[in-house]
């Protein structure tokens, strides 16, 4: 098993893998050989990849995204779920995704590519998350919420029923989203409300 980043992401997502059995691991990082809790870390060597289960434990949405464009298309991501979150029977997670402690996701909603959904954050029922998305701790996105690839929502943010987020937004902490949101926009405040716009390439 490999897991791509050495980071504080990293170590939950050991302690979710260790959690499910899962404690032959191996860590690599382009910045740091340091083990982490004993486990071996070392500069990536992609050409070693093979069909070995692999995971990107880096926060970054962008630099996920980065990283999974470095790497063969046919790598064999898998899902992270912790044993303590809750996901409805016809929830769908697609590969490379982490999943915390304690989140909760309700019917027909469809988790995207190595997104990030954290501690105890709460996803109604037929949400649509893009991939690269990562959605923080404490976060609630009530029903039928769609969020586009690479948008992170800030810790303890709150997305009313309906809503649709546009791509690489940034929501920031604790808003409160009663509107729909463009691509690119920075959203703060209560209720929210467009600061910058930035398209990135």
């Amino acid at each position: 098993m490999i897991l791509f980043g050495a980071s504080g992401h990293g170590k939950v997502i050991i302690d979710i893998l260790e959690l499910n059995g899962v404690d032959d691991i191996v860590i690599w990082d382009d910045n740091s050989v340091t083990p982490v809790w004993g486990y071996e870390t070392k500069k990536p060597n992609i050409t070693q990849l093979s069909d070995e289960p692999i995971i990107i434990s880096i926060g970054s949405n962008e630099n996920r995204k980065k990283v999974v464009e470095r790497l063969p298309a046919e790598a064999n991501y898998i899902v992270a779920i912790h044993p303590q979150a809750l996901l409805a029977r016809t929830v769908n997670v697609d590969n490379g995704t982490a999943i915390m402690a304690g989140v909760a996701i309700n019917p027909d909603t469809t988790i995207g590519k190595h997104c990030i959904i954290n501690t105890n954050a709460s996803v109604d029922h037929d949400c649509q998350i893009g991939d690269y998305v990562h959605i923080s701790p404490n976060v609630a996105l009530c029903g039928n919420v769609s969020v586009g690839e690479g948008t992170h929502i800030g810790a303890g943010s709150v997305v009313i029923p309906g809503k649709k987020i546009g791509k690489w937004c940034t929501i920031g902490a604790g808003t409160v989203v009663i509107n729909d949101v463009p691509d690119y926009a920075t959203v703060v405040g209560n209720p929210g409300r467009i600061i910058k716009t930035s398209k990135k390439d």
